[in-house]
């Protein structure tokens, strides 16, 4: 099957922008408690930002284990399995609610989290019900990362982003009740904890209605998940997707809690530091998921084409992907840069923090390039089942060099550093250099393992003739 750059990049489109969608309203999620907390009062902006990086710890490691349904069900889906495909989300439905009673436990008791931050009795009682009603969303949220693989897996990624719009679109008013509360119904504003209490009440209902589309829309017939419970746990099936999807959590555990910590010891700096950081954080969270939805309708196709058996034609959208994602990073990146002021004051008036959070974002544009790349070569390799040296890629970009040299810079007391590099705008230097690092490794693995794929089935099928080009 050869296929043109155009012709790729429009397939890749084509899975592409609902996912761009639906990841939008999730992050809008964080954002819209971001623009509300942030005009409740500092010090619930403040406990936002310890509390949001605590839950994003726990919950995207438990996610990544549960997303490896995505690689197993797209290779089956692609080689015309269907029942087995709808087995696999059955598994993947209890991964999740067995990584959730754990999760939830971490969140109800956050001590680390807690002493990390060093946080003031006013700001550890924010955070710790605010954590809590993210306990009680966290079963809910885990279920959904299981429907959002598989359905992205069979390419029809509209069902989830419906959803998350939905969610989202339910998720603004509800927020913003719960955090000002309204005097004339009695209810108080709860501030930070408005927001943990509206985000468990969407959640649920989204797994509520994603549960009931599995059972009745007859375009699942096939996968076989009509009309019946949860199908009791496979040992083997669920050891299959724990030996991808362990190495795939750890390598999103690694890459997000170098972020969060980040968040944790920013804390340190005082309240103004804490809050510039997270205006630039979201901002840098909201930019990835473009690259971020890329990255997943690619690692789609790829292991589609992987389970057909055309691994020639995997390498070429492997390839087209990356081509495609760095193209729209860069360009993304150079408009943030440019509308920098801009941008800030959408999320603050407050002059103190725009004089922290602006700097910031030169290094979020730059890091959102090497973020890009990263991401679409990890999922490239998530398509071919390969996930443990991208874990161990990540703990040494990201842990050994990022978030090492980034508390160098902004902790250092000798001098050495210019005052520019220290504070906040030092781990975010140290996360820029971590993410270089890792995009350039993980795209050497990833042309490595899509040459060496296309090049043998080449071969095998045409012995003498020399592998077809990638473009």
């Amino acid at each position: 099957m050869s296929t043109s750059r155009t012709a790729n990049l429009r397939r890749i489109g084509a899975l592409a922008w609902p996912v761009l969608i639906g990841q939008l309203a999730v992050i809008g999620f964080s954002t819209v408690d971001t623009l509300l907390v942030a005009r409740a009062s500092p010090e619930d902006l403040a406990a936002l930002s310890v509390g949001s990086a605590a839950y994003v710890t726990v919950f995207i490691g438990m996610m990544g284990v549960v997303l490896a349904i995505g690689p197993i069900v797209g290779q089956l889906f692609g080689g015309g399995q269907r029942a087995q495909a709808g087995r696999q989300l059955h598994q993947a439905a209890w991964v999740a609610l067995g990584l959730a009673a754990l999760g939830a436990l971490l969140l109800a008791f956050p001590f680390p989290f807690l002493a990390l931050a060093q946080a003031t009795p006013d700001m550890e009682s924010r955070i710790r019900g605010y954590l809590l009603a993210l306990a009680v969303a966290l079963p809910a949220a885990l279920l959904m990362q299981a429907y959002r693989g598989f359905n992205n897996a069979i390419s029809r990624p509209k069902a989830v982003m419906a959803l998350q719009v939905g969610g989202f679109a339910l998720k603004v008013p509800l927020s913003t009740l719960l955090v000002f509360g309204a005097p004339g119904l009695g209810l108080p504003a709860l501030g930070v904890l408005g927001c943990g209490m509206a985000t468990a009440i969407v959640m649920w209902l989204q797994a509520g209605v994603a549960w009931a589309v599995l059972r009745h829309d007859r375009f699942y017939a096939p996968f076989e998940l009509l009309g019946r419970g949860l199908d009791r746990p496979d040992r083997r099936a669920i050891g299959t997707q724990l030996r991808l999807g362990v190495p795939m959590g750890l390598s999103i555990l690694i890459e997000v809690s170098a972020f969060s910590l980040m968040a944790v010891f920013i804390a340190r700096l005082g309240v103004t530091a804490s809050a510039g950081h997270q205006i630039a954080a979201n901002l840098a969270s909201v930019m990835f998921m473009l690259p971020l939805s890329l990255s997943s309708a690619t690692m789609t196709l790829v292991a589609q084409r992987v389970g057909a058996s055309d691994l020639p034609d995997a390498r070429r959208l492997a390839w087209h992907g990356l081509q495609g994602a760095l193209a729209v990073s860069v360009t993304l990146a150079t408009v943030v840069w440019l509308g920098r002021h801009a941008v800030v004051r959408l999320y603050t008036a407050d002059a103190a923090i725009a004089a922290v959070a602006v700097p910031l974002l030169a290094w979020v544009a730059l890091l959102h390039v090497a973020d890009a790349a990263q991401a679409l070569a990890s999922f490239v390799l998530r398509a071919y089942r390969i996930a443990t040296v991208p874990m161990l890629v990540y703990a040494g970009s990201l842990w050994g060099l990022g978030l090492v040299l980034g508390y160098a810079l902004a902790f250092d007391t000798t001098g050495a550093t210019p005052a520019a590099w220290r504070g906040p705008a030092g781990f975010w230097l140290g996360a820029t250099a971590g993410l270089v690092v890792a995009a350039l490794a993980l795209c050497w693995l990833m042309a490595r393992t899509v040459r060496r794929s296309a090049a043998a089935v080449s071969v095998v099928a045409r012995p003498g003739r020399p592998a077809a080009d990638a473009g």
